[in-house]
C-alpha cells in the first residue's frame, strides 16, 4: 500500500539512523514521503542514510548528537523542529555494546553502554514528551529486544541497558493513560537482526562475533517500527518466532533456559573466524565517521526477509475472525451429524 500522500507532512525522528535497524527505518518513513530527521554521531554513515531517505521520497535532515549527552539531545530537538516542524513520531534506536564476559568489562565501559543504550532513550524521551503533551498528539516508540526480558551471556552492558528500558517504558505508559493523554508509547522486541553492529561493536570475543540465528534483515524490523508508529496504542509488538519462543520459554521455565544458554550461548554468538585485532570500535567515537558501513551486516546469505509471525501480530484481529469463523464451522458440522 502506497501511503505517501497521507504521510508527506509527517516528521519522524529516528536517533541511530546511521545504519542497522535506525536506517532501515528512516528509509522506511522516507518511501511514505515523510519528513525524516536522523540523528546519530557517524557523518559519513548519516550522509549515506540520507541520500536513502532523498531516494526513497522524503525529506532528510542530518543533526549529529550523541544521545548519552541530555543537552545535546534537547539541542537536537529544537533543531528538528525549527527546520522541519513538530515531531509526530520519535523513534528511539541509538545504542552501542561491549561483547566480553562480564568480568572483562570495565567500569566506565558499562557506564557508556548504559548512557547510550538505556539513558540516550530516556533524554530523548524527555526532551521531546512535553511537546507532544503540549500539542496534544505525538507517539514515541521505544525499539527494543528479545533482550528486554532474557539476558544471554556475553552482553551483560547491553541486557542491563534493554531490561530498563523496558521498566522505563512500563512506568511512562501507564502515567500516560492515567493522564489520558493523547500521546502514546509502545515498545518494538526484535529478534537477532542482520546489522553493522557486528562490524563495530568493542568486542574481547576470541572469534568474529554474530547473531545469534534465526537472523532477520533489518527491513523486517523497520517495517514492524512503521506499523507500531501507525498503531501505537499496544504496549508493545514481538518480531519473529525466535523473539516469542525466547519469550515464551523464559516465562515458563527460565531455569532451564539459562542452563541451555550457559552451555550455548558462547558459540552461538560467535563465528568460527578468529576476531580482527584491526576491527572498528564505536564505542566511544562513531565507527562510520569516514566510512559509511551501511544498512546490513556481513551476514546477508543466513539471514530471512519475512517474518510470518510479524504479519500475524499485525493481522491478529483478522486471524481470530478467520479462527472464529472455522470454528462456527466445526461447530455447525458437528451439530449437524448429531441431530442426523
Amino acid at each position: 500500500m502506497n501511503d505517501t500522500g497521507t504521510h508527506r507532512n509527517q516528521v519522524v525522528a529516528v536517533t541511530g539512523a546511521s545504519g542497522g535497524i535506525g536506517r532501515a527505518t528512516a528509509v522506511a518513513f522516507g518511501r511514505r514521503g515523510a519528513k525524516v530527521a536522523l540523528l546519530a554521531r557517524g557523518t559519513a554513515g548519516l550522509a549515506a542514510a540520507a541520500d536513502e531517505v532523498r531516494a526513497a521520497g522524503g525529506h532528510p535532515l542530518v543533526v549529529e548528537v550523541d544521545v548519552a549527552d541530555a543537552d545535546a539531545v534537547t539541542a537536537a530537538v529544537d533543531t528538528v523542529e525549527k527546520e522541519l516542524g513538530p515531531v509526530d513520531v520519535w523513534v528511539n534506536v541509538a545504542f552501542t555494546s561491549v561483547f566480553a564476559p562480564f568480568d572483562e568489562i570495565a567500569p566506565e565501559e558499562f557506564r557508556r553502554v548504559t548512557e547510550v543504550a538505556y539513558l540516550g532513550y530516556v533524554y530523548a524521551t524527555m526532551a521531546v514528551l512535553p511537546r507532544m503533551k503540549k500539542r496534544g498528539r505525538g507517539t514515541i516508540v521505544q525499539v527494543g529486544s528479545a533482550l528486554a526480558y532474557r539476558g544471554i551471556p556475553l552482553q551483560t552492558a547491553y541486557c542491563g541497558a534493554k531490561h530498563a528500558i523496558q521498566g522505563f517504558h512500563e512506568s511512562l505508559r501507564c502515567e500516560l493513560l492515567h493522564e489520558n493523554s493523547p500521546v502514546h508509547v509502545t515498545m518494538v522486541q526484535m529478534p537477532a537482526v542482520n546489522t553493522p553492529q557486528f562490524r563495530w561493536v568493542r568486542s574481547r570475543l576470541p572469534k568474529k562475533p554474530q547473531p545469534v540465528p534465526p537472523i532477520y534483515e533489518p527491513h523486517v524490523a523497520a517495517s514492524a517500527v512503521v506499523y507500531a508508529a501507525d498503531h501505537p496504542k499496544r504496549r508493545e509488538y514481538w518480531v519473529g518466532g525466535s523473539t516469542v519462543g525466547t519469550l515464551a520459554a523464559n516465562a515458563i521455565a527460565p531455569g532451564v533456559l539459562d542452563r541451555y544458554l550457559a552451555r550455548t550461548g558462547f558459540s552461538s554468538q560467535q563465528t568460527d573466524q578468529p576476531s580482527d585485532p584491526d576491527r572498528p570500535d564505536n564505542l566511544e567515537q562513531p565507527a562510520d565517521e569516514h566510512h559509511d558501513y551501511g544498512t546490513r551486516g556481513p551476514f546477508d546469505e543466513r539471514s530471512t526477509d519475512r517474518s510470518p509471525q510479524l504479519w500475524a501480530s499485525q493481522h491478529h484481529g483478522l486471524l481470530g475472525a478467520i479462527g472464529g469463523l472455522a470454528l462456527a464451522g466445526i461447530a455447525a458440522g458437528v451439530g449437524a451429524r448429531r441431530s442426523r
